[in-house]
């Protein structure tokens, strides 16, 4: 079969997906143009995703996990439509656009414009032709936005360099939900934060989850974080899904070699030697 080149919005579709799925991937390649580094090189292209297929049922939380540079990052932008030489292989979700919380809050927030004005803006630009919202819905739909990701309406006055790094991931949390989306793709959330704040951020991404029902796909290195949050989870390593499967099952009866590796890197070995705990004992610390 012939793989469709994809260099349009298509990764929106809704065709042909099933009722119980908010996302499937099939057969997804990434190629990047590469330059020459030297006289004799010549040009042409690195493939970074190699065949990725999987799925993401409706209000699942799935965790991708492995090393920087395995492509986690080029897969979420695939996802998002952000991909200007586009892709081969099938996208299809029935969420609308989803939406993104990146990994540093500070560099995705508008420095020269204030919190209200951020967490405004998409209900601004998706109004239509009509205008649904007046200024003061938008505002008071704003304000409750800020109730519910734990900030204070204050905050809406305050620049994004006004605030603490946990404050601005909340308002980065915040701005991604003001459109009610059913699928939400978390690209290290809290990587950026100190272990206190990790810990407060992920206890309102999971009550977030519960409370809308939202789909996620959660990108991460830290497997002690995928563990917390996630249903399944998939290894990702050089552009390829290594291992899928329920979390417990992946944790405590890894299959793959690296799996094994990034289990052990983590401190979540199958049995610790020195104390005789076994991973699910660690990992409910």
């Amino acid at each position: 079969m012939k793989r469709a080149k994809n260099k349009t919005n298509a990764a929106f579709s809704e065709s042909c997906i099933s009722e119980h799925n908010i996302l499937e991937v099939e057969q997804l390649r990434v190629s990047y143009e590469r330059r020459k580094s030297g006289l004799f090189e010549k040009e042409g292209k690195t493939e970074i995703l190699h065949g990725v297929s999987f799925s993401i049922e409706r209000g699942e939380v799935l965790g991708l996990v492995g090393e920087s540079g395995c492509g986690k990052s080029t897969l979420s932008r695939a996802i998002l439509g952000l991909l200007p030489g586009g892709y081969e292989g099938s996208i299809r979700c029935a969420a609308g656009r989803p939406q993104m919380v990146f990994q540093d809050p500070y560099s995705s927030l508008n420095p020269a414009k204030k919190v209200g004005w951020i967490l405004e803006e998409p209900l601004r630009l998706n109004a239509g032709p009509s205008g649904k919202d007046s200024a003061q819905a938008r505002k008071e739909r704003v304000l409750s936005m800020l109730e519910r990701v734990g900030l204070e309406e204050k905050i809406a006055d305050r620049f994004p360099r006004q605030l603490s790094g946990g404050q601005r991931q909340r308002v980065c949390i915040a701005e991604s939900l003001m459109l009610e989306p059913e699928l939400l793709i978390a690209d290290e959330p809290v990587s950026a934060l100190d272990v206190t704040i990790q810990a407060q951020v992920m206890e309102l991404l999971m009550r977030l989850q519960r409370e809308m029902g939202l789909a996620m796909l959660f990108i991460s290195h830290d497997m002690r974080v995928v563990y917390q949050l996630c249903q399944r989870v998939m290894v990702m390593k050089d552009g390829c899904i290594v291992e899928s499967g329920d979390v417990d099952e992946v944790y405590f009866h890894p299959q793959h070699p690296y799996t094994k590796e990034l289990l052990e890197a983590a401190g979540i070995g199958e049995t610790d030697e020195r104390s005789g705990e076994d991973a699910s004992e660690i990992l409910s610390r």
